[in-house]
């Protein structure tokens, strides 16, 4: 059997070639990648200035994790692209294609787990309102937050190891325009099962029990919604909700078409793959803070007074 000495193979830098077949055109697609993040960047700045003197409220110190955890996915990858746009293929060390992987990884599985909190604040705020202050104190809403925050650290950091195990002796050009997990182990002259299998459970650990956990919480306030005697109480309940059914949607859609579209879909072209997967990373990020500044009405009025601050009076 060969073996490879791994620390002389992987020291070599990557090169990031962007969107393969779309060369030509990418300084124009840079134009509303650029306008998308800047709106995502200031929509969740101001969502962060809009609930910080109401963070002791759960929903909105979980607003607060999800507008931080969307900044960190965005930033991550989206400086990186438009660089590709603006000035061709962009080379990236080893280490700092390791760093780019994780964060995305863990950003997006912690913005999952950001949104299974807000849906089991939902289902106390809805099926239990008269202990919704004991059962969320302070104290709990921190031990969440750690706990959902150590759970993706924990879920994600061994893909690190597993991808810096692997040596890449045929080529460092990585068809893409940042570093992704099964995308980067493609490139490797090794086996890549474990990878393969591992990315498969961190979807199945993490996202997809989620999802399962989302879907209960919402079935379960639909039957408390529906057992309550007023119309006018059933259409409260369900606007508390709203918003954050969007950005569910909005995030698992996007999200599980290109997982699945990248699993399964051998005869999908290659660009389509990589401009979804692109647009997954920027989307929920600028949309989220829309969503919930429309939505909800404290968020609404808190950001009228930051823009307009002279209409207050």
């Amino acid at each position: 059997m060969t073996t490879f000495n791994l620390t002389g193979y992987n020291t070599g830098a990557f090169t990031l070639l962007g969107i393969p077949g779309l060369e030509q055109h990418q300084v124009w697609i840079s134009i509303p990648f650029c306008l998308i993040y800047f709106v995502a960047i200031v929509g969740n700045s101001i969502l962060l200035m809009a609930t910080e003197h109401s963070l002791h409220a759960p929903m909105f110190f979980f607003l607060s994790m999800l507008a931080i955890t969307d900044l960190i996915l965005s930033t991550t990858c989206v400086p990186k692209t438009l660089s590709i746009f603006w000035f061709g293929p962009q080379r990236i060390s080893f280490p700092g294609c390791l760093t780019q992987l994780f964060f995305l990884h863990f950003s997006f599985v912690l913005d999952s787990s950001i949104l299974m909190a807000m849906a089991f604040d939902r289902y106390v705020a809805i099926c239990s309102p008269l202990r919704y202050n004991t059962i969320l104190t302070p104290r709990t809403i921190v031990k969440i937050a750690v706990g959902i925050s150590f759970r993706s650290f924990c879920v994600i950091f061994p893909c690190v190891f597993i991808v810096n195990r692997l040596p890449f002796c045929r080529t460092h050009n990585v068809p893409h325009t940042y570093c992704e997990h099964i995308g980067v182990a493609r490139l490797a002259c090794a086996d890549i099962s474990i990878n393969i299998w591992y990315g498969f459970c961190v979807l199945l650990m993490a996202v997809i029990s989620d999802v399962i956990l989302i879907a209960v919480s919402y079935t379960l306030i639909l039957c408390a919604v529906f057992r309550l005697p007023s119309q006018d109480a059933r259409q409260k309940a369900l606007g508390t909700c709203g918003s954050h059914v969007c950005v569910i949607l909005m995030f698992y859609i996007p999200a599980f078409f290109s997982i699945l579209a990248h699993r399964f879909g051998h005869n999908v072209p290659q660009t389509f793959h990589i401009v979804f997967a692109n647009l997954y990373v920027i989307i929920p990020p600028a949309l989220n803070p829309i969503v919930y500044g429309v939505k909800t009405k404290k968020i609404r009025d808190k950001v009228i007074f930051l823009l307009f601050p002279m209409r207050s009076y």
